[in-house]
């Protein structure tokens, strides 16, 4: 048999997998570096006005468990949350760990709260305003709403800030309770929250510790 159809075929994948990455490039934390999948980040607000911690689950707008997502108080690094890609039907050919703009995640936070319950962030599909729908907890990775999108954040498209994105719109900040900006989705810019990602320091010094092992 002829090795040509088999080349034929494999430069096919190549380009499909050129055209599909197009227009994405790595998403970096604070530091520089990329931002991996299954590495632990805080996410920090950078525009809300009040100069808080990291995002973390907290009864804010409901009162009990799935949580919605707001903004920790001064000083506070918030929650960590690990990336992933959604469970895909056809995995790619080349497993990818560097986490690109325009490109399906989910986001985890590891927490112990409400432990019935993923830590999984979704869009709730039931919010009784479908224009303003919270960001809670409580997602499933396989379901589109617990898909995000990480975007270059306009003005600040040179720098490592960052926003958050989905099929029905842009993740913005509301006030809620206590007046701290609770993540909601949303279509008016002036809204929209931008972040960026401060990765863990234990993940790096036991990744350096395996390295060295």
């Amino acid at each position: 048999m002829s090795s040509f159809p088999l080349a034929s075929f494999l430069i096919a994948l190549l380009l499909a997998a050129a055209v599909c990455t197009h227009g994405q490039v790595p998403v970096t934390d604070t530091d520089g570096n990329n931002v991996r999948i299954n590495e632990r980040y805080f996410i920090q607000p950078v525009n809300t006005g009040i100069n808080g911690g990291g995002l973390i689950p907290v009864a804010a707008i409901l009162p009990s468990c799935p949580l919605g997502i707001t903004e920790a108080l001064p000083g506070e690094s918030g929650v960590l949350v690990r990336i992933a890609f959604p469970p895909r039907l056809i995995p790619p050919l080349l497993p990818r760990t560097i986490v690109s703009t325009n490109s399906d995640i989910t986001i985890e936070f590891k927490s112990n709260i409400c432990n019935g319950i993923s830590k999984f962030w979704e869009v709730d599909e039931f919010a009784q305003n479908p224009d303003q729908a919270e960001i809670l907890i409580g997602g499933n990775r396989r379901r589109g709403n617990s898909w995000f999108k990480i975007e270059r954040a306009g003005k600040e498209a040179e720098t490592n800030i960052y926003k958050f994105t989905t099929s029905a719109g842009t993740v913005g900040a509301i006030s809620g309770a206590f007046d701290s900006p609770q993540l909601v989705l949303t279509n008016d810019v002036a809204k929209t929250i931008f972040v960026k990602f401060i990765r863990d320091v234990t993940t790096v010094v036991t990744s350096a510790s395996r390295v060295e092992k």
